[in-house]
C-alpha cells in the first residue's frame, strides 16, 4: 500500500505557491482514496453535449459535472476506438509500433451455442499479442498497486477482439461485457463475458446481437423495430452491474472503468427518449440516435444518485471523456449522406482540399462543434474529445482550463493521484497540478496521435501540424487563431513547420508509417 493522497493533494497544491492558484480555484479538500469512475463514450464528438452548443436536445447530467466541475476544452483522444483505449490502458501514444496489438474483430460471431471454438481463437491472439515490458503498467496496475479493486463494464479492453487472459494479465479484478468490438455493434448480445465465464442473455438469439443496416431508409426503420430476438438492451445489463459493482465495493477504495457502447452505431436504442419524440426538427433515426445519447446522461445520473445514497458522492471522482471524434451513424439520402458528401457540390470529402465540416454535410447535429474532419482523420474533429473530472470537494467547481493534455496522460495523471511511481517512462504527462490549481503545463508541451490519413501533431501554444499521406504533404495550422483549420500557413512558417516535422517524425520512431491507422 502506497502512502495516502492527503500528501499528494497537499503536495500537488503547493507547487507553485497559493498565491499562484487562478481566480476560481478553491483548495480541494485532501481525501484520502478516492474511488474514480471514468465513463468513456464511443464516438462521441463534443458538439452531442448540450454544454457545447447542442440544441436539439439537451445532456443535464453530463453538463452538470461541466458546471460543477473541471473540463478541459483542449483534450485529445485517438481517431479511432481501438488505439484510443489502447492509449488511454497503457499511457502510450498511438504512433508506436511495438506497444500493443489491435487484432482483427468479429472472431467471436459463432453460432449461439457453440462456444467450444472460443478459446482456440484466444489462444491464437494471445500467441501473437504485445505485452508491455517488464515492469512496466496498465491503468488497471496503476490503481492495484494503491490497493484498489478494479472493474471493467462495457465495450472491453481495446480489441478488436481480446481475451479473457489479457483482462487479468491487464490487471482487472472483475469484468462483464463484450471481448469482441464487432459484436458491439450490436446491442443485444446473446452472450457475454462475465469475469472468465460465459454467461447468455435469456431472449437475446441473433448471433450479431442484433446489428441493423446502417443507411435510413423505410426498410431499415422497420428492421430497427423488429423486436424479434432483441429482449435485452446491453447498456441496461452495465447499468445494472456497475451499480452492483459500486454497492459491493463501497467500502474500499475502487477504479471503475465504463467504456460504453454509446453512441456508437448502427442505431439501436429499446424505446424513443420522451424529451425526443415529438421533435419536429428531427428525423426518426435523428431521434433514435439522440435517445442513445440521452440515454447515456440519465445512466450518468443515475450513477451519481446512487453515489449520494451510499455517501459515496464525497469520496468519488467521476471522469467523462470520449475515445475520439465525431461519426454519423444517422445518414438519409439528400440529409446527411455517408459516405460523407458535401450536399452542395455533390463531391465526397476527402479531409484536404475539400474538407469535412457540419454545414457542408448536413448534419443537423453539428456533431463535431464546428471543427473539420471526422473520426479517422487528423483534422481536429476526428481527435478533439470532451474531457470533464467532477467530484464534489475534490475538484475545483467550474473551471474550463486551456490547457493541451490527451487520453494518454490520464494513466499519470492517476499515478501522481495516488503516488504509485511509474518504473517506466510514458508517453503521457501528469496533469494532476493543472486539474487541482490550475498550473499550466509546460509551454512546449505536444500530443502526437495517428490516422487513416497520417500522424499528426498539437503545440500547447496552438501551433499543429498534420500529415497527408495520400499526396505525401504537411500542413500546418495556428488553432489559436484558425480552430478550424481552414487556413495552412506553411509557406509563411516553414521554420515552424521543419521543427514540428523533426519531432512529430521522431515520436513516430523514425517512421511516418508508424502514424498511419490501418485497423479500420
Amino acid at each position: 500500500m502506497n502512502k495516502t493522497l492527503s500528501s499528494s493533494f497537499a503536495a500537488v497544491l503547493s507547487v507553485a505557491g497559493v498565491s499562484s492558484i487562478p481566480a476560481g480555484y478553491v483548495q480541494a479538500q485532501q481525501p484520502v482514496n478516492p474511488n474514480v469512475i471514468y465513463i468513456y463514450a464511443d464516438d462521441m464528438g463534443k458538439g452531442m453535449l448540450s454544454a457545447y452548443g447542442q440544441r436539439h436536445f439537451t445532456t443535464p447530467h453530463i453538463d452538470a459535472m461541466v458546471t460543477r466541475g473541471t473540463s478541459f476544452d483542449n483534450a485529445y483522444g485517438c481517431m479511432l476506438s481501438a488505439p484510443a483505449r489502447a492509449s488511454l490502458l497503457t499511457g502510450y501514444h498511438d504512433c508506436h509500433p511495438d506497444k500493443w496489438m489491435i487484432s482483427k474483430g468479429g472472431q467471436f460471431i459463432p453460432p449461439t451455442d457453440n462456444f467450444s471454438l472460443i478459446p482456440a481463437l484466444e489462444k491464437e491472439i494471445d500467441d501473437g499479442d504485445i505485452l508491455l515490458g517488464e515492469g512496466d503498467y496498465y491503468l488497471p496496475q496503476v490503481f492495484k498497486k494503491a490497493g484498489y479493486v478494479t472493474a471493467e463494464i462495457g465495450k472491453l479492453e481495446w480489441g478488436f477482439t481480446a481475451t479473457r487472459k489479457q483482462m487479468k494479465e491487464h490487471g482487472w479484478d472483475y469484468y462483464y461485457g463484450y471481448l469482441d468490438h464487432v459484436r458491439c455493434h450490436g446491442f443485444y448480445p446473446p452472450f457475454l463475458f462475465d469475469n472468465g465465464e460465459i454467461v447468455t442473455i435469456d431472449g437475446n438469439t441473433l448471433p450479431n446481437c442484433g446489428k441493423s443496416t446502417e443507411n435510413e431508409t423505410d426498410e431499415t426503420l422497420r428492421e430497427r423495430w423488429d423486436r424479434n430476438g432483441k429482449a435485452v438492451y446491453s447498456q441496461d445489463l452495465f447499468l445494472d452491474k456497475m451499480l452492483s459493482f459500486i454497492r459491493e465495493n463501497k467500502d474500499k477504495p475502487f477504479f471503475l472503468f465504463h467504456p460504453t457502447q454509446l453512441p456508437h452505431g448502427p442505431v439501436a436504442i429499446p424505446a424513443v427518449h420522451p424529451a425526443l419524440a415529438a421533435n419536429p426538427e428531427l428525423t426518426p433515426i435523428e431521434k433514435e440516435y439522440a435517445s442513445m445519447i440521452k440515454l447515456l446522461d440519465d445512466h450518468v445520473g443515475i450513477i451519481m444518485n446512487e453515489l449520494r445514497d451510499l455517501g459515496l458522492d464525497k469520496n468519488t471522482i467521476i471522469v467523462f471523456a470520449a475515445d475520439n471524434g465525431h461519426e454519423i451513424y444517422y445518414s438519409q439520402k439528400g440529409r446527411c449522406e455517408k459516405p460523407y458528401k458535401n450536399l452542395q457540390t455533390g463531391q465526397l470529402f476527402d479531409d484536404y482540399t475539400d474538407k469535412y465540416y457540419s454545414d457542408l454535410a448536413g448534419d443537423i447535429f453539428n456533431g463535431n462543434a464546428g471543427m473539420a474532419g471526422m473520426k479517422r482523420s487528423n483534422l481536429d474533429g476526428g481527435v478533439h474529445i470532451p474531457l470533464i473530472f467532477y467530484g464534489e470537494g475534490l475538484i475545483p467547481v467550474g473551471v474550463k482550463s486551456k490547457e493541451l493534455v490527451s487520453n494518454y496522460d490520464f494513466l499519470s495523471t492517476m499515478a501522481d493521484l495516488l503516488n504509485v511511481s511509474l518504473p517506466v517512462k510514458k508517453d503521457g504527462i501528469s496533469f494532476l497540478p493543472t486539474l487541482l490549481n490550475g498550473k499550466q503545463t509546460d509551454p512546449k508541451r505536444y500530443v502526437v496521435y495517428g490516422s487513416n490519413l497520417g500522424p499528426g501533431i498539437v503545440m500547447n501554444d496552438g501551433w499543429k501540424l498534420r500529415y497527408y499521406r495520400k499526396q505525401g504533404v504537411y500542413e500546418l495550422y495556428n488553432l489559436s487563431d484558425d480552430p478550424q483549420e481552414r487556413k495552412n500557413v506553411i509557406d509563411k512558417y516553414p521554420e515552424k513547420a521543419e521543427e514540428l516535422k523533426a519531432i512529430m517524425l521522431k515520436e513516430c520512431d523514425g517512421s511516418l508509417e508508424n502514424g498511419v491507422n490501418r485497423y479500420g
